[in-house]
């Protein structure tokens, strides 16, 4: 049974998802269809990449992401499929696959009737074709009968370069702030120092802990997160608040 996901900034106080997984429960009934989320920041297209990327390697082969975070819909990007390590992914050519899918690029460009209604309303492309497309897909289509390979023209801004200094420090930024405003690095945990201390924005934390629950209430806490890289919190609060600190901030880290 063929699993979809969805990823958009649509929220849930309208209809929209709820159009979308209509069309797919029509053309797809035995799928099994997963909210990703919902709540990425409307027209957010680097924050939609993010969430992408740290939910998708976790589902099985064979697995359809779709993803509407589109401030581009009715414009000329095109709407396109793109496979990697046995996946596929259903969206916008708007640089929303960058970090799911770095390496891949070119995609089929869905343009095939029988990927789409057939009425496509210039401004909700999720519902009348990114939904068709995913559904298509799901019922055994291959996603080259959605029409040419094409190459991708769209990227997300390049990420300042992460830098390492003969392993003593490694210099690099926030690229995410996540629902708790706990601020997400690019930082991975094998590129951190022995011992490392971390500064930020104005602030120095003297070590890298395990966990929130290390440090006191209200205290800033560094830590390796789930996504196996370095971020900085504060417990039973925001860092993103606290600091006044956002995606780009750069980050020091430094052996003891």
């Amino acid at each position: 049974m063929a699993i979809i996901t969805l990823t958009t900034d649509f929220g849930t106080a309208d209809g929209y998802v709820g159009a979308m997984k209509g069309v797919i429960a029509e053309r797809a009934p035995g799928a099994t269809v997963i909210d990703v989320t919902h709540d990425v920041p409307p027209q957010d297209v680097a924050a939609a990449a993010f969430a992408l990327a740290q939910a998708a390697p976790h589902f099985p082969s064979g697995s359809i992401h779709v993803v509407v975070v589109d401030p581009g819909v009715g414009g000329p990007r095109r709407e396109v499929i793109l496979e990697d390590r046995g996946q596929l992914f259903v969206g916008p050519d708007n640089g929303v696959f960058s970090l799911v899918a770095p390496s891949v690029r070119q995609g089929w460009q869905i343009v095939s009737p029988d990927f789409r209604r057939d009425e496509v309303s210039p401004t909700f492309h999720g519902r009348d074709i990114f939904a068709p497309a995913a559904a298509r897909l799901a019922a055994g289509a291959a996603p080259s009968a959605a029409g040419p390979l094409v190459t991708l023209e769209a990227a997300l801004a390049p990420r300042p370069l992460l830098m390492s200094h003969a392993g003593l420090q490694v210099t690099g930024h926030v690229v995410h702030v996540d629902r708790f405003g706990n601020l997400v690095t690019d930082i991975p945990a094998d590129a951190l120092p022995r011992g490392g201390r971390v500064r930020i924005g104005s602030i120095e934390i003297p070590a890298i802990h395990t966990t929130y629950a290390n440090v006191a209430k209200g205290e800033t806490v560094a830590y390796v997160g789930s996504s196996g890289t370095l971020e900085v919190g504060v417990r039973d609060g925001s860092a993103h608040e606290a600091l006044t600190l956002g995606r780009g901030a750069p980050v020091l880290v430094l052996s003891t």
